[in-house]
């Protein structure tokens, strides 16, 4: 296997951890703390950002030369800019269409993932 393929795996990976952590959080928020559909998300989108930020940087992207603080920057830019995307995205699904509120975050978050936080964290956040 390449090692474009394996870095592109590992960082699915990567995303799929995050995203579970996320979509955990994003649940108990909407369920049991009864915030709002994008609300859930911007405090579940942070925390899984958490999650990936520290993934990526050691193992999917080994991307260790560069200090913490400048992948970081750029790391929260891309992070930002994914939370309100998703937002967005949810709160037309959820609240103007009323789709269940897990599919549409599903759904969201694999459109985001693969085509924007893939994209901008192999080629600007974690670019060696």
């Amino acid at each position: 296997m390449s090692n474009k393929i394996a870095e592109f795996l590992r960082a699915q990976l990567s995303a799929f951890i995050g995203g579970m952590t996320d979509l955990g959080i994003y649940t108990f928020c909407y369920k049991i703390l009864h915030l709002s559909a994008p609300l859930s998300n911007v405090v579940s989108g942070s925390l899984g950002a958490i999650v990936n930020f520290l993934i990526n940087r050691y193992w999917s992207f080994n991307s260790t030369e560069t200090s913490v603080g400048c992948q970081l920057w750029k790391f929260v830019i891309v992070v930002l800019g994914s939370i309100m995307l998703k937002s967005l995205g949810i709160h037309y699904f959820v609240d103007v269409w009323g789709w269940h509120f897990l599919f549409s975050k599903l759904l969201v978050e694999l459109i985001v993932s693969l085509v924007f936080n893939f994209t901008l964290q192999k080629f600007w956040v974690f670019k060696k």
